[in-house]
């Protein structure tokens, strides 16, 4: 069965904004405005963002929501807290590469997170990530290769590090257990200097106006059991008024209503 979830950071919520930038939706209303569009769960986003565990399963449980995983990225400060977190309130740790691309992703750390991970009960996944050191099909198979963890498929991101969704499907399914959703412009990844440019500039668009083929990636991805996250990463800029995304993430969801019966 799939579960339908949003995440923070599709509303401007995420560590490089979350108590610096003004406008950046407070938890109670990004947690409404996920369960108003009909999502099933969110994702944590910054740990703190949410609350504490307690606070957190107030707030998720005042809303029908679940928690369906957290972002954690390597090499970077709470792993232990994110994991004792979702030992406590459920969820999957989404583990990600933290290093620069121009660097050797660091196999040994994705393997001592994903044990400790394990010792919670709880069984890890990699987030292949543009701006990584694990973000093209060359780098995701070696991943594949060295580790035991599993794979979150995330459609954009694959997209543009030129690969391509179905194909990732059918080549490593037996290890995809988490799956992010999103649809990119490639034309704003082209005419942008790096990808931190183009992440900014707004290469996330909303599902089906893109060029990610999410009628051929669904029709594959028949079968999938697990949580299916929608992300439209947006990096606000200071006066950005967040109403419109909060009204696109509804569309969003509307949007896999209606095209593919989620």
């Amino acid at each position: 069965m799939i579960r339908v979830a949003n995440a923070p950071v599709s509303y401007g919520a995420f560590e490089l904004t979350v108590g610096l930038l003004p406008n950046v939706p407070g938890p109670a209303q990004v947690l409404d405005a996920i369960a108003a569009a009909g999502y099933e769960g969110t994702e944590l986003g910054p740990l703190g963002y949410l609350g504490n565990v307690d606070e957190l399963r107030v707030r998720l449980g005042e809303r029908g929501l679940a928690l369906a995983g957290a972002f954690i990225q390597l090499e970077r400060a709470g792993l232990e807290e994110t994991l004792d977190l979702l030992a406590a309130v459920g969820g999957k740790p989404v583990l990600a590469d933290a290093g620069p691309r121009d660097g050797e992703a660091d196999w040994d750390a994705i393997a001592r997170a994903a044990e400790r991970a394990r010792e919670r009960g709880l069984e890890p996944t990699f987030h292949h990530h543009m701006g990584t050191r694990v973000q093209t099909p060359r780098e995701i198979e070696e991943l594949l290769e060295r580790t035991d963890v599993g794979l979150l498929l995330d459609t954009g991101h694959l997209t543009a590090a030129g690969g391509d969704p179905m194909r990732a499907l059918r080549d490593w399914r037996a290890r995809i257990d988490h799956v992010h959703v999103k649809d990119v412009r490639l034309d704003v990844l082209r005419r942008a200097a790096d990808w931190g440019e183009a992440w900014r500039g707004g290469a996330f668009c909303e599902l089906g106006t893109g060029d990610v083929d999410l009628a051929g990636f669904f029709a594959e991805l028949a079968g999938y059991d697990g949580w299916l996250v929608v992300e439209q990463d947006w990096v606000p800029d200071p006066d950005d008024d967040p109403a419109p995304q909060i009204e696109a993430q509804a569309r969003n969801r509307r949007w896999l209503a209606e095209h593919v019966g989620l």
